[in-house]
């Protein structure tokens, strides 16, 4: 097919249109991660309740992305990415009318869907649409872009919340998702991958069992303990079936992740890369966020534009950054890109109750924003230097490596951080003057972390309690930051030894 560069109309039109719609579903994460807080607060629910409404969606985006990249090679593309909106609007619209914290978890699970099938058609129609030279400068502009759209997110969905409530951030997405389908339909052209053949339904099943098993284990487990059997099996049950996923890949004819492009040490670096730089970025937004509303006392206005910081220096940097990774090559940026981000990540260690924002957050929060605008386009383009007829199911390995990440962050790092949260409270709150039906009242909350509610009936009382809450969360959040700052730093240690530049050819 007829590849564009980007200064023609037909690229600009192209790259708009999976700008538009990569850049709803950014806007969408944003949003819903500030709205965590109220919806835990409305709906009164408990901090694993609120893992399943990030999980849910991430759960069914990792587990159906890598079949959507292939049912895209197979089927078309364009028409893959255009189903893939229109259910993501339509999810939208019920995850805005859910009444009760179930729903809301079942829409944001059909939402991944939409999201499965969005996502990485975006990425591997840049990838087949426009020239090997400009293609890193063109998914620096679709990251940068997209991420704009994003940027509106802390700010809009905290003025949403605010003052029209957390359903209003759901409804956003409509008028964005429409604007995209027609684009889609008018200008993208459709390809597909002429020898694909059968898609591997039962690896498609099996991935999904095993990070169905291991989430739920992962949340279920602190929350209602290890001696719960169900969850432990769960765990190990999810942990077993990944195993059997990889046998099952490796004798099948065409299978759902085909492991000879993994025979490309840039290929296997960047993904491993990613593992390790998306859980780390996953970790410190989720409970930043509830950092900033629960223990700061930030309004969900301001915490939204707390994160702007971050936000805006990745849209505004990744076009440019990869336009110097095409000069450059990969391995620069990739190694000193998460670097940056290690060093924002471990300086939000030393915040505490009170902080100064200009103090505590903001130096972390430019040097992350920094470090990730540096690495993500030859990031992705590393991981997409594959057969151009494995284009698709490339972007579907490493959008799912990267939403497994987010996956295993707000389920692992919550289990780190509800066990060490629990533990301080108990301690803090059995040494404490308050009464003993104080204690209890506070105690039987301990599943609502930082949000647990304090009655007007304790009195001065409630200063004691707060602070208890507060600096138990702490505890858990600092071990967090520290270990997305150990894997920030990992990722740059992956790229040192895996990611080199192509040798120039004379």
């Amino acid at each position: 097919m007829k590849q564009y560069d980007i200064d023609c109309l037909e690229g600009k039109l192209i790259l708009f249109a999976t700008i538009l719609a990569s850049g709803m579903a950014f806007l969408d994460g944003s949003v819903v991660n500030i709205a965590i807080p109220t919806i835990q607060s409305k709906l009164g629910a408990s901090i694993s309740e609120i893992q399943w409404i990030i999980n849910g969606y991430l759960l069914m985006l990792s587990a159906l992305i890598l079949v959507s990249g292939a049912l895209g090679d197979k089927f078309g593309r364009k028409k893959i990415f255009t189903y893939g909106i229109a259910v993501f609007i339509f999810s939208s619209f019920l995850c805005g009318i859910s009444h009760s914290i179930l729903q809301l978890a079942i829409f944001r699970a059909i939402q991944g869907i939409g999201g499965a099938m969005m996502v990485p058609g975006s990425l591997s129609i840049i990838n087949v649409s426009f020239e090997e030279k400009v293609r890193g400068k063109v998914i620096g502009l679709w990251s940068g872009f997209a991420g704009g759209v994003a940027a509106l997110g802390p700010f809009l969905g905290g003025a949403l919340v605010q003052y029209l409530g957390w359903p209003s951030i759901f409804f956003i997405n409509i008028p964005l998702g429409l604007l995209a389908i027609f684009i889609s339909l008018k200008f993208v052209p459709e390809t597909k991958n002429n020898e694909s053949t059968k898609i591997d339904w039962p690896g498609t099943f099996l991935i999904f069992i095993s990070l169905l098993g291991i989430i739920y284990g992962l949340i279920t487990g602190p929350d209602k303990g290890w001696g719960n059997g169900f969850a432990l099996q769960s765990l190990i049950g999810g942990i077993a079936t990944f195993i059997l996923f990889i046998f099952v890949e490796l004798r099948e004819k065409d299978p759902l992740v085909p492991l000879k492009i993994f025979k490309s040490k840039l290929v296997t670096g960047a993904n491993i890369a990613t593992l390790c730089l998306y859980f780390a970025l996953s970790g410190v937004i989720f409970f930043l966020v509830l950092n900033f509303q629960q223990v700061q006392h930030y309004p969900p206005l301001y915490a939204g534009m707390g994160m702007l910081p971050s936000i805006l220096l990745i849209t505004f940097l990744s076009g440019p950054a990869g336009s110097l990774a095409d000069k450059i090559g990969p391995r620069i940026p990739m190694i000193v890109g998460p670097l940056i981000v290690s060093l924002g990540m471990f300086s939000l260690v030393f915040s505490g109750t009170h902080a100064n924002y200009f103090i505590s957050f903001l130096p972390g929060l430019i040097l992350f924003g920094a470090g990730m605008a540096l690495v993500i386009a030859p990031l992705t383009k590393s991981a997409l230097a594959v057969e151009q007829k494995y284009s698709g199911t490339a972007s579907g390995v490493n959008n799912a490596v990267a939403r497994v990440a987010g996956l295993l962050a707000v389920a692992l790092l919550g289990a780190i951080v509800f066990s060490l949260f629990s533990g301080e409270l108990a301690q803090k709150v059995s040494a404490s003057t308050m009464s003993s039906s104080q204690k209890q009242i506070i105690m039987s909350q301990s599943k609502k972390m930082a949000a647990i509610e304090i009655p007007n009936s304790f009195g001065s009382n409630r200063i004691v309690a707060q602070t208890a809450i507060d600096t138990s969360f702490l505890k858990g959040f600092k071990v967090a930051m520290g270990i997305n700052g150990a894997l920030a730093f990992l990722s740059s240690v992956v790229a040192f030894f895996t990611i080199h530049n192509k040798k120039k050819t004379s």
